[in-house]
């Protein structure tokens, strides 16, 4: 197997007590590093406290439960996306979700519309992702669904999604904005806001089809929405670290949160994703405490886990609401 960073003891200290909030693990659909009860024996044993299954196809609020049974020492977090395969921005869907415990909300990823209109071509030598295999595969198949728009022509936003929406707050849900456009991601974070969603998160700002430039970062984080730093995206060549330690210092550390997005074969153990993300991170001269700021502190917040004493007072006065 290809040889992979190995993250410091440091590292690990300082990412203690965090939830990975955006990890693909087996049972899936395509072959994936490890299953998710495994992964939470492995978290539990280096400190970390949980993390979201993420599935592009299905929903996971069922299968959390199960795991957090098996390995209660890590805290797994069910979730679901909102493309074809769940009827794309389908209100039961999520009411079901919610009514069964998931915490994130994914709007269309691999069925986006941005997603399906991207022409954007990844640098020399990048990794491409498992799941476009599996959607040239249901085109040949003739299964190739709409693309779920979350916009009209005119640029509103759909009634369907603020129905969504409706439901996340409802729920008390993370909003995660899949791989949309930056002007449907600006668009649908003002009408969540507005339908009382609590917790925003745009899913990797810097990935080949979204390519968010830092003035709408800040405008987005501005708006309440934290700003997710997916370690595979310069780790797999999507982007150059250079580009995402910058977004980081732009938007500000404060603004974002760490996640690894891991769980392919061909990756690191995805245990040891956001301690070699601190690694990389502390090298660039960033400070432990913004490290912990975006690992720990930020992850724990967007998932409604009990504050540290360390935690940023925003943080901690949010708990007591």
């Amino acid at each position: 197997m290809t040889e992979h960073p190995q993250p410091s003891e440091r590292a690990r200290e300082l990412v203690r007590g965090a939830y990975d909030v955006h990890i693909h693990v087996a049972p899936d659909v395509m072959r994936r590093r490890i299953d998710d009860v495994t992964l939470a024996e492995r978290f539990a044993a280096v400190g970390l406290a949980g993390f979201v299954l993420k599935s592009h196809y299905a929903p996971t609020a069922e299968r959390a439960a199960v795991v957090r049974r098996a390995e209660p020492a890590a805290t797994a977090l069910g979730a679901i996306t909102l493309n074809a395969s769940v009827g794309g921005l389908n209100p039961i869907a999520v009411e079901i979700a919610g009514r069964g415990g998931a915490k994130f909300v994914w709007l269309p990823t691999v069925d986006s519309a941005n997603q399906r209109q991207c022409h954007a071509r990844e640098p020399e030598g990048a990794t491409p992702p498992m799941w476009a295999k599996l959607q040239d595969d249901l085109r040949a198949d003739g299964m190739a669904a709409d693309p779920v728009d979350v916009l009209t022509p005119d640029g509103d936003v759909v009634h369907a999604a603020r129905q969504v929406f409706r439901l996340i707050a409802r729920h008390d849900m993370v909003l995660a904005t899949g791989h949309l456009h930056a002007d449907e991601i600006a668009a649908v974070v003002e009408a969540a806001a507005e339908e009382g969603v609590q917790r925003m998160v745009v899913t990797h700002p810097e990935f080949t089809s979204q390519r968010v430039a830092i003035d709408r970062q800040r405008e987005l984080a501005a708006r309440g929405a934290l700003l997710e730093r997916c370690f595979t995206t310069p780790y797999t060549g999507k982007v150059s670290w250079e580009t995402w330690f910058r977004a980081i210092r732009e938007a500000g550390p404060e603004n974002s949160v760490i996640s690894s997005d891991l769980g392919q074969p061909f990756n690191p153990p995805v245990e040891d994703g956001l301690a070699i993300c601190a690694d990389r991170l502390l090298e660039e001269g960033l400070s432990e405490a913004d490290v912990r700021i975006m690992t720990v502190h930020n992850s724990r917040w967007l998932v409604g886990a009990e504050p540290f004493e360390d935690a940023p007072s925003r943080h901690r006065k949010e708990s007591l609401v």
